[in-house]
């Protein structure tokens, strides 16, 4: 089929790709010219493990092509993508500018030669498809009355068009997997046509009849079909919405849980196995530790807020899950300040600064939290990230921050270190070096990733979250 895509974000570009190798002819489309040169020599303008080689492989076959022309794009295909960025605006608010801007410039590209299916897979607010529908008939009018001064005529031509809905759920770090190997499809449309054309385009996927593209991207185990879930534009937005909210919950109730854990005396790691194996509750996103951060949970969480407000409702639960999540952080900054009783003037090792591993993603960061925090109180701060690095200087550049080229050269004279991303480099370094080159052999595993019993066995004090105040003292006979 002939694809276009708005937006060469996350999103955009992940389904672009993706798309592309299932056979598709693919037009990625971003105002950004300087993106565009770069993704047109196969550079990928973000950190996603497989896209690069995946990005390659598809502009070797021809099927994906890269421009800042919307309208040539559009003409082209039959089913057009908008997949723009909706950052948060000061108020929380999901900014939809370039919502508003990429559905005009559809509308005006918009011919007569077939019916085109007008996908919105941005994040939007609930009811934002009748408003890209109206959005898209204004850039129609727009092209109409361009064609009508410049023909000498009354009217010209009424192209036809359909909006639906086609929510991601896509995980920074395994973006490529999660297309290719999703939970399910949803779909949002009223109109049949919508759902044939949809169902032909994700056939490959939903029959999972193709071949994987690079051995780290095998499908899992047990998987035949994906579920289609076809309904109204409105359920199809809130699915989206309600399913990021109800996974920041669990986050932010394992976190509460893991913080009285600490009080009694329980520990974390196995009440989490022993809840997660009810079936109504299961494992996933029971694991406590510094909370959730990066672009979707807390800006989708404050954009149903929002919605629920505007009906004059308070919906207290989700409010809560915000206000959780950001304590937490400071829960980690107190565990610190249990370590060392004094902050100021001491070095401090920051390991991680993305918000989650294998992403160079800083939106919305712990680790940001933290280091401002740590900066504020007069510490001294280092970090290392295997990724994120240039990204936060480029970012941040205000940050009185050293960074360091490695583990080892962050530890050195350290006096704590503060575990915030869980990259595996971090969860298998070697202690006693570490331990070594330390000024004080403090750890805050913010993450739960190194094993306590390990911890001490090298002589490292060790903080953990949500485990007993028995196991935060191991290591506590070392004098400083």
């Amino acid at each position: 089929m002939e694809v276009c895509v708005t937006g060469t974000g996350y999103v955009g570009l992940v389904t672009g790709v993706c798309l592309a190798y299932l056979g598709n002819n693919v037009n990625c489309v971003d105002i950004d010219a300087k993106k565009v040169e770069k993704l047109q020599q196969g550079i990928p303008t973000f950190y996603e493990p497989g896209l690069e080689e995946l990005l390659k492989i598809c502009i070797k076959s021809g099927n994906i092509k890269f421009t800042t022309d919307t309208i040539s794009a559009v003409k082209k295909s039959e089913v057009v993508f908008i997949a723009v960025g909706t950052p948060p605006l000061e108020d929380g608010e999901p900014n939809l500018e370039y919502v508003k801007n990429v559905s005009y410039a559809i509308g005006e590209a918009l011919d007569t030669d077939r019916v085109r299916i007008i996908i919105n897979k941005s994040t939007v607010p609930i009811g934002s498809g009748n408003w890209v529908e109206m959005l898209v008939n204004e850039g129609v009018r727009k092209a109409h009355e361009k064609c009508s001064k410049e023909n000498n005529i009354n009217s010209c031509c009424n192209p036809g068009f359909l909006v639906a809905s086609n929510p991601e759920f896509l995980r920074e770090g395994s973006a490529i997997y999660d297309t290719l190997y999703p939970d399910r499809v949803v779909i949002g449309t009223s109109d049949e046509r919508a759902v044939i054309i949809l169902n032909k385009l994700y056939e490959p996927i939903l029959q999972q009849n193709f071949t994987p593209p690079i051995k780290e991207l095998v499908a899992p185990a047990g998987i035949n079909a994906v579920p289609l879930v076809v309904t109204d534009i409105t359920s199809a937005e809130m699915i989206k919405y309600a399913s990021n909210a109800f996974l920041a919950t669990k986050i932010s109730f394992i976190n509460e849980v893991a913080n009285i854990c600490e009080s009694v005396g329980a520990d974390i790691e196995q009440v989490a196995k022993g809840i997660g194996l009810d079936s109504r509750i299961g494992g996933k996103f029971l694991k406590a530790g510094i909370g959730w951060g990066g672009s979707c949970f807390g800006k989708d969480l404050n954009a149903i807020i929002s919605i629920a407000k505007e009906y004059d409702f308070h919906p207290e639960l989700l409010q809560s899950t915000i206000n959780v999540n950001m304590k937490q952080r400071q829960t980690i900054v107190k565990k610190l300040q249990q370590a060392l009783k004094i902050i100021k003037g001491r070095t401090i090792g920051v390991l991680g600064l993305s918000f989650k591993p294998n992403t160079d993603d800083l939106r919305d960061a712990p680790s940001l939290t933290i280091i401002r925090q740590l900066i504020k109180m007069g510490a001294r701060v280092k970090a290392y990230d295997p990724i994120a690095m240039p990204n936060c200087k480029e970012q941040n550049p205000e940050l009185e921050l050293t960074y360091e080229n490695n583990i080892m050269d962050l530890a050195k004279d350290c006096e704590a270190i503060i575990i915030v991303t869980e990259w595996d480099e971090f969860k298998y370094m070697n202690l006693i070096e570490v331990k070594e080159v330390m000024a004080i052999p403090i750890i805050i595993d913010a993450r739960n990733i190194i094993d306590p019993k390990t911890a001490k066995e090298k002589g490292i004090l060790h903080y953990t979250v949500g485990r007993s105040t028995e196991m935060e003292r191991i290591g506590a006979g070392i004098g400083f």
